[in-house]
C-alpha cells in the first residue's frame, strides 16, 4: 500500500501510512469482534430478510426497509463486495428487475453475528 507524505513543522518530508478503511470490516470478522459490516442497521435488515427468503428484489427490499434507492444500492453493495450476498440483474417483461440473496458466507455471518449478540445478552442478565 501507498504511503503519502505529510510536511512536518521542520519542513521536511515525513511518510504517513494510508490506512485502508474498507478493510477495517474483514479485520473485526476475523478476530471474534462484532462484525461491523453487518451491525449497520440497514445492513442488518437487508441480511435478515435475505435469511428468511430465498431472493428477494430490489424493489421489495426497499419497501421492507423503508429506505431511499440510494441507501439501498450502497449498503447492497457492500454486502455484495464482501461476499454476503450475491446480486443477479434481469428483466421482467421490459421492467429492469434486480434480484438479491443470501449467500452461504453470508447466512455464516449472520449466524456468528446472532450468537455474539446472544451471547452478549446473556453475559448482562448475570
Amino acid at each position: 500500500m501507498a504511503a503519502s507524505r505529510k510536511i512536518s513543522s521542520t519542513g521536511s518530508a515525513q511518510a504517513e501510512p494510508v490506512v485502508n478503511k474498507a478493510a477495517a470490516p474483514a479485520r473485526a470478522r476475523n478476530n471474534g469482534d462484532l462484525d461491523q459490516l453487518i451491525h449497520e442497521r440497514s445492513r442488518l435488515g437487508l441480511v435478515s430478510a435475505l435469511a428468511s427468503h430465498k431472493s428477494m428484489s430490489f424493489t421489495e427490499l426497499k419497501a421492507l426497509l423503508q429506505i431511499s434507492d440510494g441507501n439501498l444500492s450502497t449498503h447492497a453493495r457492500k454486502l455484495e463486495e464482501a461476499g454476503y450476498i450475491e446480486c443477479s440483474k434481469g428483466f421482467d417483461g421490459r421492467m429492469p428487475r434486480t434480484e438479491y440473496r443470501l449467500s452461504p458466507s453470508g447466512r455464516k455471518a449472520l449466524n456468528k453475528y446472532i450468537a455474539h449478540m446472544e451471547a452478549l445478552i446473556a453475559a448482562m442478565k448475570k
